[in-house]
């Protein structure tokens, strides 16, 4: 009976591991982002393994030589726990160790702003600036690399989580 059972738990162990529940069985619900570039960035298309490489600051240039400046929302925002599990595969509060490991090396976090609405002006106004936002921008200023989820209005490339961590 105990054997019985524990096989029977174990599938359910390892989907739970991996994040996914088995009445959604490979699917994740994830709240839909944008990731923004300054207008005119020269990496068009860039994979959530790059953009993560540049929000962990391990990547500090564009191709064209710029430096990179990656911007988050706070750690309390729902839109950062999207973006920092899709993206960076944990959620926010635990890069904490990670990033007093990095200050003792002179490496800084990304900069934080309060809102979406910052964020834009933020990579509007900043060369090489890249962030993420909720909903498609309209402003011209900015250009969209690519959505996670349904963001019908974008133009970019739509993509789920899981379908963007190999491209």
């Amino acid at each position: 009976m105990k054997a019985r059972f524990a096989s029977a738990l174990l599938p359910l162990l390892a989907l739970a591991a991996l994040g996914r529940s088995p009445a959604l069985g490979a699917a994740r619900i994830v709240t839909p982002f944008a990731v923004v570039v300054a207008h005119g960035t020269a990496d068009a298309h860039l994979s959530t393994r790059a953009v993560a490489l540049i929000f962990r600051v391990k990547q500090t240039h564009w191709a064209d030589g710029t430096r990179v400046e990656p911007v988050n929302l706070p750690v309390s925002s729902a839109l950062r726990q999207a973006f920092s599990q899709c993206i960076l595969g944990e959620a926010p509060q635990s890069m904490e160790s990670y990033w007093r490991e990095m200050y003792f090396h002179g490496v800084l976090p990304p900069h934080v702003v309060d809102s979406e609405q910052a964020v834009l002006l933020f990579v509007a106004s900043t060369p090489g600036a890249i962030g993420y936002v909720s909903s498609c921008p309209t402003d011209a200023s900015v250009d969209v690399l690519f959505t996670i989820g349904d963001l019908p209005s974008c133009p970019k490339r739509t993509a789920t989580c899981e379908s963007l961590q190999d491209s």
